[in-house]
């Protein structure tokens, strides 16, 4: 048989009556497990020493370890700094007298939404080698150094980063390390991308100038074989030579008139041009008209000699041979000024005075400027027929030296706009790498980031009270159950 332990049951409720009645007539080995769960009353101080227990217990294992962390962590201060990226672009253009137009323009580092250069930023901050560059630069190793912090703040264009130290000092010079390294890294990134870009334009350029000085060969080479120094100079011997075409039209439309002005002369005079020069020639002599009023002299006496002796007469003899003698001496005289002998002398005029010899001087003069205008008409007829073979040797030449010419300009065009182009680049250092900016800097920190002393102590007190709460409930959780176990009504009883 089993020993039963007396239980005084509450008799108000008839329902909680029979529920302790059962719990009264349990076996004594069951009644322990029962206590535990059910709990004893409220004024039994008999349970207070293990609750002080479980309270020393439970409070030994929150603290322990709160005042083994604050005991043994070292102080940690952590310095804070932003960089904020400006969003806007940056343009650029240059016009080059006769040579061209260089035009610069960065776009905004936000104009991209599948590229964000703050993230790229992020994940450059934290790259190995600026964290071994920051770490060199003060002295300590990477693992002392540490890993910053790098925080990006929603639709902004801001970068927050902090980093820990043993002191104020030694944080806020981690932090300009790790600024100085980035932006050193930074400054070595644009560097190498403007040398790669310069090496490649080199290269382009190189071709160019190769391009513009065959070109530039090709085009002395012309020059030096065609006489030409440009393709417009043939343009200017095309139109000389027109020019010389129309003039010879001209002249040979006056030559044509003076032919018929000399022909009209020649039958008014019956002389030909040259018998009338040279009777005006010889008639311009003194010494001739000399020795022909002497023959004049000579002619009168003779006819007076005539008139009054006969044939034979000494004086009439003497008389004629004198006029023979006058005669003899001017036709000799006429024959050394003329050139002519004495049967060509025979057809010179014997009377050029008055409107005669002013016809005779219009003869020579029409007739001497007929002979000047059919000499230009044939040199320029002679120049004419060499311009043309010429024109028509250079014609190819001339072509060919105006593409080669116009060649040239794109050739020279080109590689202007190349060298613009490369210089102009070198300016567009933020095209890959946007422009980022200081807005906070290092700040030096005033209180330990680490170990928090007052969360930590606010932690374990908090923890303490839960424990206190929780004993209590303990203490009075027989009253809790009666009460649920008695009213049917309760949530806890379905």
């Amino acid at each position: 048989m089993y020993k039963t332990a007396k239980v005084y049951a509450p008799t108000k409720n008839p329902a909680g009556r029979l529920r302790w009645l059962a719990i009264s007539r349990m076996p004594l080995r069951s009644l322990g497990w029962r206590r535990f769960l059910m709990g004893g009353r409220l004024s039994d101080a008999g349970r207070l020493p293990r609750y002080v227990a479980v309270f020393l217990l439970g409070a030994s294992a929150l603290w322990a370890p709160i005042a083994g962390y604050l005991a043994t962590a070292p102080l940690q201060f952590t310095s804070q700094a932003s960089l904020i990226l400006p969003g806007s672009g940056a343009s650029a253009s240059v016009n080059l007298n006769n040579i061209g137009q260089a035009s610069s323009y960065a776009n905004s580092a936000f104009s991209s939404g599948s590229i964000s250069p703050t993230e790229t930023y992020k994940r450059l901050i934290g790259a190995d080698r600026i964290l071994s560059a920051a770490a060199a630069s003060v002295g300590v190793s990477t693992e002392v150094f540490g890993k910053p912090q790098v925080t990006l703040v929603d639709q902004t264009s801001l970068i927050h980063l902090s980093t820990k130290g043993g002191s104020p000092e030694l944080s806020q010079a981690y932090a300009d390390a790790l600024l100085g390294a980035f932006f050193a890294e930074i400054d070595a990134l644009r560097a190498d991308e403007i040398a790669t870009r310069e090496s490649s334009s080199q290269i382009a350029i190189a071709e160019y100038t190769e391009a513009v000085t065959a070109i530039r060969a090709t085009i002395s080479q012309l020059q030096k074989s065609s006489g030409l120094m440009t393709a417009g100079q043939y343009t200017e011997q095309v139109a000389a030579h027109e020019r010389l075409k129309e003039q010879l039209l001209q002249l040979e439309a006056e030559a044509s008139e003076k032919n018929e002005a000399v022909g009209a002369l020649e039958t008014a005079l019956g002389l030909p041009p040259e018998t009338a020069a040279l009777t005006l020639k010889l008639f311009a002599d003194r010494q001739y008209l000399t020795l022909v009023e002497d023959i004049a002299t000579r002619a009168a006496l003779l006819a007076q000699a005539q008139a009054s002796f006969g044939p034979r007469h000494p004086n009439y003899i003497s008389a004629k041979d004198a006029y023979e003698g006058a005669r003899q001496a001017s036709l000799a005289h006429a024959a050394q000024v003329t050139g002519l002998n004495e049967t060509a002398l025979s057809g010179l005029d014997r009377a050029p005075q008055g409107e005669r010899a002013s016809l005779l001087s219009s003869l020579v003069k029409e007739h001497t400027q007929r002979e000047g205008l059919v000499s230009r008409v044939a040199v320029l007829k002679q120049q004419i027929e060499a311009d043309e073979a010429r024109l028509n040797t250079l014609a190819p030449l001339a072509a060919e030296l105006e593409d080669k010419q116009r060649d040239f300009k794109v050739a020279e065009a080109v590689f202007a706009s190349a060298i613009a182009r490369s210089e102009s680049s070198k300016t567009d250092v933020y095209a890959s790498y946007p422009l980022v900016q200081v807005l906070e800097d290092p700040s030096l920190p005033e209180d330990p980031s680490s170990p928090r002393r007052k969360l930590s102590l606010a932690a374990g007190i908090a923890a303490t009270l839960l424990l206190v709460g929780g004993l209590a409930i303990a203490w009075v959780r027989q009253s809790i159950l009666a009460r649920l176990l008695a009213d049917p009504t309760k949530p806890g009883d379905a």
